[in-house]
C-alpha cells in the first residue's frame, strides 16, 4: 500500500456498485420497506455517543424499517444519554428498546454497547473514533463511524487498519462522509469524470460558518469534564476544524480527482475573533493549499466566525467549464443543472447500510474515508506549524494529539489548561510550533 493514499482494495463492493445502491436509494426511499421485505430478522443498533450527530444517525437507521431496534446507548455523561433516549423514544416509540440498564456512562460504556448490538453507530469525541471502530469490528459488529476518521496520523493509520479488518471479516464499515450518497453530487461527478468540464485544474473548497456548539463552563465541573462537555473546541479531542469540517469538502474534491491524493500542502491559519475559554485551543480560520502530481491544486478554506460570510460549497474548475457542486450546476461549453430530487444523503446511506447487513453484502468506505481524513490532518498540521509537508510524511508521522485513547481517563491531568491570568488556552504558533518532522 502506498504511503500517500489508501489501498483501493479496501472496499468489498466496487465504487460503481455503491453508486448504483445509493442512486437507487435516492430514487426509491418510499419503497424501502419492500426492498427489505425478504427478511424479518431484527437488527440491533447501539450508540457510542449521545450528542446530536449520533442521535440523528440512530433515527436515520431506524427509518430503514421497523426491524431496526435501538438497544443500547452510551456517552461520557449520563444526562446526555437520557436526553437522547427521550428524543428518540418520542419519534420511534416501538423501536427504541433501551432500558435503564443499557444506558451507559463514562469512558468504558462503549464496551457494553458493542456487546449488545449488531450494528454500532459511533459519533463522539473524534479522538476515539478509530479505537471504537477497531474494537467493534474485532467483536464481529458492523460499524457506522462519523467523520473525521482520526484526528492525527496515529489515529488515521489505526482507522486504515480497521478498514482492512472489516474487509477480512466481511463486515460493513460505513463512513459519515455522506456526500458520496448525494444524488446531485453523483451526477455532477459523473459528468466531471466524463470530461464535460475538461481537465480539472483547480478546486475551491469552502466551509465558512459561525462557531460550532460552544459550551460555557460550569464552576462545578472539573477541567477534564469541561473538556469533554466542550470537546469540539479542544484539538486533543476534535483535531480542530480542518479535519472536522473541511474533510467533507476535501472528500468531494478527492472524488472529483478520481481519489488522487495530494503530494504536499501548506497552510495559513490563526485566531482573530473567537476569544475566551469557551473556544478552547482551536484556530478560527484556516486556508490550506494542496498540490497534486497530475497538476491541479485544491484551495481549501474554513472559518468559524460570527457575522462573517458563510459558504459550504465547492467549485471545480476545468479547461472547458466549471462545476458549481453545491448548486449541482455546470457552466461553460456545456450548460447543465441537476433537476431531480435529492433525498437526505445521511438517510440514504443509513438505508443502504441496513440493506447491506440484511443481504450480507458488506459496504466498506475504506477506499475514500481514510485518505480524505489523512489529507485534512495534513492540512491541519501545516497550518499549526507553518511549514509545508508531504502526504508521504503524514503517513510516516507518529504524531498524536495528547494521550492515546486507551490512556485517557476522566481523572487524568488535562493535556492543556487555561492561562491563569487571561483564561485563554495556549495556541500553536505557526513557524515556531513543530507538529511533524
Amino acid at each position: 500500500m502506498s504511503s500517500s493514499r489508501p489501498d483501493s482494495r479496501t472496499h468489498s463492493r466496487s465504487r460503481r456498485d455503491l453508486l448504483k445502491i445509493s442512486a437507487a436509494g435516492a430514487a426509491t426511499l418510499s419503497m424501502a420497506s419492500h426492498v427489505h421485505a425478504a427478511g424479518d430478522e431484527t437488527i440491533r443498533i447501539g450508540m457510542i455517543g449521545s450528542g446530536g450527530r449520533c442521535t440523528d444517525a440512530a433515527a436515520q437507521s431506524m427509518a430503514a424499517g421497523r426491524y431496526v431496534k435501538l438497544v443500547a446507548m452510551c456517552d461520557v455523561f449520563h444526562d446526555k444519554v437520557l436526553n437522547s433516549r427521550k428524543h428518540l423514544k418520542e419519534k420511534y416509540p416501538e423501536q427504541v428498546q433501551v432500558d435503564d440498564d443499557h444506558c451507559f456512562a463514562g469512558l468504558d460504556g462503549y464496551k457494553k454497547v458493542i456487546e449488545s448490538a449488531d450494528l454500532v453507530l459511533i459519533a463522539c469525541a473524534s479522538k476515539f473514533h478509530p479505537m471504537y471502530s477497531e474494537v467493534a469490528l474485532q467483536a464481529g459488529k458492523h460499524v457506522f463511524v462519523e467523520k473525521p476518521h482520526g484526528i492525527d496520523p496515529v489515529g488515521v493509520k489505526r482507522m486504515r487498519a480497521a478498514c482492512e479488518l472489516a474487509k477480512e471479516k466481511g463486515l460493513s464499515l460505513l463512513s459519515g462522509l455522506q456526500s458520496r450518497w448525494h444524488a446531485g453530487y453523483q451526477e455532477c461527478i459523473k459528468r466531471i469524470h466524463d470530461g464535460v468540464i475538461g481537465d480539472v485544474v483547480a478546486i475551491q473548497c469552502m466551509f465558512l460558518r459561525a462557531p460550532y456548539v460552544v459550551v460555557p463552563r460550569n464552576p462545578q465541573w472539573t477541567e477534564m469534564e469541561y473538556h469533554f462537555r466542550n470537546w469540539y473546541h479542544f484539538c486533543w479531542l476534535s483535531g480542530d476544524d480542518v479535519p472536522q469540517s473541511l474533510v467533507h469538502n476535501f472528500d468531494r474534491a478527492s472524488w472529483a480527482l478520481k481519489e488522487e491524493m495530494p503530494k504536499w500542502a501548506f497552510g495559513l491559519a490563526g485566531r482573530s475573533a473567537s476569544f475566551g475559554e469557551q473556544y478552547g485551543d482551536m484556530f478560527d480560520h484556516h486556508a490550506v493549499v494542496y498540490e497534486y502530481d497530475s497538476g491541479p491544486r485544491v484551495y481549501a478554506l474554513c472559518r468559524t466566525q460570527t457575522g462573517a460570510y458563510g459558504n459550504f460549497s465547492d467549485i471545480v474548475m476545468g479547461t472547458k467549464g466549471t462545476c458549481y457542486l453545491g448548486d449541482c450546476r455546470i457552466e461553460g461549453e456545456t450548460k447543465w443543472k441537476h433537476e431531480g430530487q435529492v433525498p437526505d444523503p445521511c438517510l440514504v446511506e443509513q438505508k443502504a447500510l441496513i440493506e447491506a447487513i440484511r443481504n450480507r453484502k458488506p459496504i466498506n468506505s475504506g477506499y475514500h474515508m481514510v485518505g480524505s481524513t489523512m489529507a485534512t490532518v495534513l492540512g491541519q498540521l501545516v497550518c499549526y506549524d507553518g511549514r509545508s509537508h508531504t502526504m508521504t510524511g503524514a503517513w510516516k508521522s507518529q504524531f498524536s494529539h495528547g494521550p492515546l485513547p486507551e490512556k485517557t481517563t476522566l481523572d487524568m491531568e488535562p493535556p492543556t489548561k487555561p492561562d491563569r491570568k487571561t483564561g485563554e488556552y495556549p495556541l500553536p504558533l505557526p513557524g515556531v510550533t513543530k507538529m511533524m518532522e
